[in-house]
């Protein structure tokens, strides 16, 4: 079912041109001359290039067929990563290219969405925060605090974050998969 300019929001998926999209920011403007129009940005949820586009006012834009299934990450092949439906057992291969970022959270067993298009895997969405063991850091010296500064350490999917000196190999930290931060040590 078609969507209005008037029913624009940030977060809509919309289709244009055959591929889906979500709106990043859109204004309405009403010049003193001409018809009203709405300027959008538009985030392109297979490649994740962000446009420009304007649309006149009234106009109408196409619903995208999208599906999101919870899929529980299982392996890694290469550059391949292997995804199971945990209703049907149907598993899903994507590449890194696809994963984008989030190849370097992924870890095994972790329940995540996965965003089909038409039918086809195009992105995955991971949980907010994730829970990784510290693989390699730099030791920890007695007497560093939590406000002392940062290290890099790298965890076990891959991922490189900076903790704060105190941190070990070992150690399990939460991290923020939107932006790759360390928010806190998990207690074990």
């Amino acid at each position: 079912m078609p969507v209005s300019t008037a029913e624009f929001r940030n977060g809509l998926k919309i289709e244009l041109d055959g591929e889906p999209y979500v709106i990043v920011d859109f204004q309405h403007v009403k010049p003193g001359k001409g018809g009203a129009f709405v300027r959008t940005k538009i985030k392109s949820l297979k490649s994740g290039n962000v446009i420009d586009r304007t649309f006149r006012s009234g106009e109408k834009v196409d619903n995208p067929d999208l599906e999101e299934k919870k899929m529980q990450y299982l392996y890694s092949t290469g550059d391949e990563r292997v995804f199971m439906d945990s209703s049907t057992y149907e598993q899903v291969s994507l590449s890194e290219k696809q994963l984008g970022d989030s190849v370097d959270y992924l870890k095994e067993n972790m329940e995540i969405k996965v965003l089909n298009f038409r039918g086809t895997p195009i992105s995955v969405e991971l949980p907010m925060f994730v829970e990784l063991k510290i693989a390699q850091t730099d030791p920890g010296v007695r007497g560093d605090t939590a406000s002392g500064g940062s290290k890099p350490a790298t965890l076990e999917s891959g991922a490189v974050v900076k903790v704060p000196l105190y941190m070990n190999e070992g150690d399990i930290i939460k991290v923020d998969t939107r932006t790759g931060t360390f928010i806190e040590r998990v207690k074990q």
